[in-house]
């Protein structure tokens, strides 16, 4: 087998230095460098564009899943994790394999065997990574914050700074404070994962930080205008106006 160039992403010194001891027997795999947080490890995988990434999940700054999701065609991964029960939930449904921390060489023998076969199946390997991360989105309680990239930045926006979610296909675009970025994901999850009684889905297509409101108005008979503080006209539908006279209780 041709070589495997790897990424080892783990914000533990002593994790990393596992890893490469495990690894010492897989002469076929080269670790072309090592990163403590996901900032790093996205650049990482943009410079060398690995086959493989060792990828922990709970990381300061950004986590596992949310450095992923910031991948157009994320490479095969190798996770690992300490006790995450919405983690774990998720890759047991997606069939992904996983390292629980403390874990044994032979299990990690058995996890590369795996990655192994899937390098080389990019496409497969890409549509598991991101169903993988949806699935991770749905175990979660709740949103409080939304990892964003332009170019080669990263930004964190937190949930209370976002003035409103705007459906564009695939994608949402998120209007916030810093500015307008598009994330592919679905407006049902963030209307699943943001907090009740703080954004509400005025429209099919829309959905609005209450504390953003700056007036409500009668545009034509049984539908309404919403004006935000930035200054932004939404429509709101029937059941969008249902919806905000329950949260605003007028």
């Amino acid at each position: 087998m041709s070589t495997i160039k790897a990424i080892i992403i783990d914000d533990e010194n002593l994790a990393r230095e596992l890893i490469k001891a495990y690894l010492a027997k897989h002469t076929e795999i080269e670790v072309v460098t090592e990163c403590p947080d996901g900032f790093q490890g996205l650049k990482a995988v943009q410079e060398h564009q690995p086959d493989l990434i060792f990828l922990d999940v709970q990381m300061p700054k950004i986590t596992g899943f949310e450095m992923l999701e910031l991948l157009d065609e994320p490479p095969a991964v190798i996770f690992s994790t300490a006790f995450d029960q919405y983690a774990i939930k998720a890759f047991e449904l997606n069939a992904t394999d996983y390292l629980l921390k403390p874990y044994s060489e032979s299990r990690f023998d058995e996890a590369v065997q795996k990655a192994k076969a899937k390098i080389g199946q990019k496409e497969n390997v890409s549509k598991e990574i991101k169903s993988l991360t949806e699935t991770r989105r749905d175990q979660q309680e709740q949103l409080d914050r939304i990892v964003v990239k332009t170019g080669n930045k990263i930004q964190i926006l937190p949930i209370e700074q976002i003035h409103h979610f705007e459906a564009q296909d695939d994608y949402v675009a998120i209007h916030s404070e810093a500015g307008k970025f598009l994330k592919l994901m679905r407006m049902k999850h963030l209307e699943d994962g943001l907090p009740d009684g703080e954004f509400v889905r005025i429209h099919r297509s829309h959905m609005v930080n209450v504390k953003m409101i700056e007036k409500l108005e009668l545009y034509e008979k049984d539908s309404y205008l919403l004006t935000l503080k930035s200054g932004a006209q939404l429509p709101v539908s029937r059941s969008g106006h249902g919806k905000l006279k329950e949260v605003l209780k007028y």
